[in-house]
């Protein structure tokens, strides 16, 4: 892993992320670039405000210029200076951890996937917040559309995490033939965090527990993991199921593959991954089966 991106709206669970991609970062050799994307004028105009600016200040002048002429500038210069202390703190934080940063315009979600590409990013890290959100860029909508498709895994935190030691990780599927594809990512996962337990998790509804459990052995041989337990819990609502697992061990990361493909397991659908980033407490790893 050579660059992270990292989407900021400057909200507390955007720093959150930050955080964990300077250690991120600082474990793997990793560079870190900030990105922020400045909307339409409309939309800029009426959150000038959380980007330390006034809406209705004197500094705002009675210009006969367009409402681009007085808006854009500003917030540009705003949204370049909230970067730039950010990229001060990532000195105390980090130090050493090479951090970049930009501005895009246009759509939220255009803009980082747009950045995913032009950049060479490896992994993005993004703040998440729940549906009820009613502020900022990391309302359910956008980070449900980076995780379905952006061409790289996305990692979600929404909670502060203040030492990311990754102890427990819980990675959940069906363990048939189609969970195949996610190896190459696990195995990554495993590399990168080396002594950490992996869960792997069979959210199960009547199914044969004593199948279930095969499967993951099978699974877990074929993967080559050196350090993980299988585990099969009774749920409904796969999310749910895996929510629930996940404060059962403390998890410290959920890792979910998944594909856009209609057709496959429900497991590798992206509806699952999207609930489970937005909702469950610990952040969440997802990536394409594709790109594994």
């Amino acid at each position: 892993m050579k660059n992270i991106l990292v989407p900021t709206d400057f909200s507390a669970e955007s720093h959150h992320a930050f955080e964990v991609a300077l250690q991120l970062a600082k474990q793997t050799g990793a560079a870190v670039r900030l990105l922020h994307v400045l909307e339409a004028p409309e939309a800029a105009t009426a959150n000038f405000s959380a980007y330390g600016g006034p809406v209705n200040g004197s500094e705002l002048p009675n210009s006969e210029g367009s409402i681009d002429d007085v808006f854009i500038p500003k917030l540009m210069e705003a949204t370049k200076r909230r970067l730039h202390a950010l990229r001060t703190q990532a000195e105390t934080l980090a130090p050493g951890v090479a951090v970049a940063d930009g501005v895009e315009m246009g759509r939220i979600g255009d803009g980082i996937l747009s950045a995913v590409e032009r950049h060479g990013a490896d992994l993005v890290v993004m703040g998440a917040q729940g549906h009820g959100a009613m502020e900022n860029f990391f309302v359910g909508s956008n980070t449900e559309r980076i995780i379905r498709l952006a061409n790289v895994p996305v990692l979600t935190v929404k909670h502060q995490q203040p030492q990311f030691e990754v102890r427990n990780i819980v990675f959940p599927s069906d363990f048939t033939e189609e969970s195949v594809g996610a190896i190459a990512g696990l195995q990554q996962v495993q590399t990168t965090f080396p002594n950490a337990t992996i869960h792997l998790l069979h959210v199960a509804d009547g199914a044969n527990s004593q199948a279930n459990q095969q499967h993951e052995q099978a699974f877990a041989q074929r993967a080559q993991l050196t350090n993980f337990q299988t585990s099969t819990i009774a749920a409904d609502n796969t999310s749910a199921g895996i929510e629930q697992f996940a404060k059962q061990v403390n998890a410290d990361l959920v890792v979910i593959p998944t594909h856009a493909r209609s057709g496959l397991s429900r497991y590798f659908n992206t509806s699952i991954a999207e609930t489970v980033a937005t909702r469950a407490f610990p952040p969440v790893l997802t990536y394409h089966l594709a790109d594994a």
